[in-house]
């Protein structure tokens, strides 16, 4: 039988692009200075994980990048060279490197040879070139004195393990067979040995016990090499079991074999001591009856072990942390997103139907249907929250761009981030990113200024640019901000002008701002690569307008600029007022309803040629009448007789005139655009209890269409 482990490749995949991107992380924040001996080994667990990884699935493009990547930092871990920047900036390029391969055979994306072979020689060379600043020191737990061995089959170790989980021997086993060939033997009780054969150090042997078990509760030994009758035994012996088993990888047998061998004549009553922690002196192995079998196939997943106050493994929560998650396809995430939608629509109908029932008659039919709700709404979150995600998944992205723009510019930039464990839906997580990566690069190349600028402008040299997400109420607020030098309102006005806006010397601070989002609106001198073309930030909004978020700024001259981006938790399920004009009910967002009123008829001004506005405590807004725009019969043509719905977008307010409200309900939105076309003012559809559908209206593009604002230069 043939084991297919293709079946294995996406998780694969998966880990090794978590693997790497941890490797950067790690590398971002080493000290170069005096590096964390933690933080050295981490990294080279990194390494060595992938390249475990890549050997087993024979990506041998990767497992050889690796192979050098992890021979450099093994010894700078060791204490044989010191750690540079020039050793982070290559090891970043590998992980480029990395990477870029891993993409090519997940999806077949293209691979620059030259590049990967560069980055190759460059880790080479520097591993070969560098000078050590120590000797190189054995773990103190190593008696190097002892013999070495060496035979046909290479040095024998055998590993003497505590009694641990069989997880924690499958995973040390899998982990030592890449080194070599591997037995497992029954010592009794839970206790286990393990019997390698390999051409690798001892050294190796003991990082990569490390990787599962304390080194400290082990106890290694080496063998002398096998004779060649022990050695055509073992083989002998091997071959046997694998041809009753049927294939080559498999469970370690825990039963004394049932032949004649004795094990002086296999070879495994001959192990020198090399070292015994915290044990005392002269303790020798003891025979031990073993059938000699290889382990099962080593796992792609790193096991992740957790340890208490005294060190020692906590094996129950290793256990949790184990079982405490699982890889879903998103379509099926999506697919049980959608049923739960269809159930609440149900619910809804089911709920309207039985509001006309008599409570005396039907109490408990009713009091069933108050269940079902609260039950049906409880299951909608449950199911909405499997989407959401973390905002680490964005911010992990930009400390790399953050440094790496940084040094282009010659510039100097501290990147602080908070509330990245706040969660927000997966679809909005994967669309954030690109407008946050504008306002970030724009915040270092316009923003923050050069070190000697801020330096004569009494600020410290390094500028400090801070990434922050949080709630407010139903919104995710994510706010982009440095201290540099700030908006700039005069050179703004000045290059509006030229493009032909619409500007006045009277225009506040938050609607200048607002100008640097018209298309091609751009105060850069001069055209670089970076920055300069006018194209960005009318697409940053563009694109955050419609995930039904909105864009605000805040700024003063030379203490910086705060870019606030405000998005729903999801767009699958809205908070919605349900209002009435004709006979269409549409659905307003709550996010956007700021109050609700019935003017008195001198509150409403008529402007010569621009419309109506209404006055409200003082203020005027414009009046957007909903049946103009969507060409409606109304009940009412009087705001007074009305009800006017006041509105925030974009910063800026309108009310919007509405024959009646209806109420305030939770909906499932549907894609208008997918199952009919793109409709100005329409932002989706959802139905209603009754079954009837329901426009949801887009207010952003309401306010933008409405005559009266396009024409007014107030409120453009």
């Amino acid at each position: 039988m043939t084991i297919d482990i293709s079946q294995f490749f996406q998780v694969f995949f998966d880990e090794a692009e978590e693997l790497l991107a941890e490797m950067e992380r790690l590398l971002l924040a080493v000290d170069v200075a005096a590096p964390d001996a933690e933080d050295l080994n981490a990294i080279f667990r990194t390494a060595h994980s992938v390249k475990g990884g890549s050997s087993t699935f024979g990506l041998n493009d990767m497992t050889d990048v690796t192979h050098v990547l992890e021979s450099l930092l093994d010894r700078i871990r060791k204490g044989e060279m010191a750690l540079t920047g020039v050793h982070v900036d290559a090891f970043l390029a590998a992980k480029d490197i990395l990477k870029m391969q891993l993409d090519g055979h997940r999806n077949g994306a293209h691979v620059n040879q030259d590049a990967v072979a560069d980055v190759r020689m460059m880790l080479q060379e520097l591993s070969q070139d560098a000078v050590p600043v120590a000797a190189p020191v054995a773990p103190s737990f190593v008696q190097t004195d002892a013999p070495v061995h060496v035979g046909k089959g290479g040095r024998r170790f055998r590993i003497e393990l505590p009694p641990v989980p069989q997880r924690d021997i499958s995973a040390l086993s899998a982990e030592l067979g890449l080194l070599g060939r591997v037995s497992l033997v029954p010592l009794g009780g839970e206790r286990h040995a393990i019997i390698v054969t390999t051409h690798e150090s001892l050294e190796d042997i003991i990082a990569i016990c490390s990787f599962v078990l304390d080194p400290e509760q082990l106890k290694v030994f080496e063998a002398p090499a096998l004779t060649p009758e022990q050695q055509a035994i073992e083989d002998k012996a091997r071959a046997k079991v694998e041809n009753d088993q049927g294939y080559g990888f498999f469970d370690p047998i825990d039963e004394p074999v049932q032949d004649d061998v004795s094990d002086d004549e296999r070879g495994y009553g001959f192990f020198q001591p090399i070292e015994h922690i915290r044990a005392a002196a002269g303790i020798t192995s003891t025979p031990v009856a073993v059938k000699a079998a290889p382990v099962a196939a080593a796992r792609i997943e790193p096991l992740e072990v957790t340890e208490d106050k005294k060190g020692k493994k906590d094996d129950k929560a290793a256990a949790a942390a184990e079982s405490s998650s699982i890889r879903v396809s998103i379509e099926k995430v999506d697919q049980l997103i959608n049923l739960i939608g269809e159930l609440v629509i149900t619910q809804a109908m089911i709920e309207q139907r039985s509001d006309g029932l008599d409570p005396m008659v039907h109490e408990r039919l009713l009091n069933s249907v108050s269940q079902l709700t609260r039950n049906t709404r409880d299951l909608q979150e449950a199911v909405m929250s499997i989407r959401m995600m973390p905002m680490d998944f964005v911010f992990s992205r930009f400390p790399r761009m953050v440094r790496d723009l940084a040094a282009k510019l010659g510039k100097k930039v501290d990147f602080i981030t908070n509330g990245a464990a706040t969660e927000l839906d997966k679809g909005l997580i994967e669309r954030i990113v690109d407008p946050l990566t504008h306002l970030v690069r724009n915040s270092i190349d316009h923003g923050i200024e050069m070190p000697e600028a801020r330096v004569a402008a009494g600020k410290t040299e390094a500028g400090r640019l801070f990434l922050s997400a949080g709630h407010q109420g139903g919104n995710i607020v994510i706010e982009v901000s440095d201290d540099g030098g700030g908006l700039n309102r005069e050179r703004i006005l000045a290059k509006a002008a030229q493009n032909g806006l619409a500007v006045h010397e009277n225009m506040s601070d938050s609607e200048v701002w607002q100008l640097i989002f018209a298309p091609g609106f751009s105060t850069a001198e001069t055209v670089t690569d970076v920055s300069g073309r006018g194209v960005g930030m009318d697409v940053v909004k563009r694109n955050i307008t419609a995930m039904g978020g909105s864009v605000d700024i805040r700024s003063a001259k030379g203490f910086g600029t705060t870019i606030s981006i405000s998005l729903p938790l999801t767009l699958a399920i809205l908070d919605g007022m349900s209002i009435r004009c004709g006979e269409e009910v549409y659905i307003l967002p709550l996010g956007f309803v700021v109050e609700s009123l019935q003017p008195a008829p001198e509150d409403v001004k008529e402007i010569s040629g621009k419309g109506r506005v209404i006055k409200v405590r003082g203020e005027y807004l414009p009046l957007v009448p909903l049946y103009q725009m969507f060409e409606i019969t109304p009940r009412f043509t009087n705001p007074s007789e009305g009800i006017v719905v006041i509105l925030e977008a974009d910063g800026r307010k309108a009310g919007l005139f509405v024959d009646d409200l209806v109420g305030q309900q939770q909906v499932v939105v549907k894609n208008l655009e997918s199952n009919y076309r793109k409709v100005t003012g329409i932002s989706g559809a959802t139905i209603l209890g009754d079954g009837g559908v329901s426009l949801i209206l887009d207010v952003s593009a309401l306010m933008r269409s409405s005559r009266q604002l396009a024409d007014d230069p107030i409120f453009s």
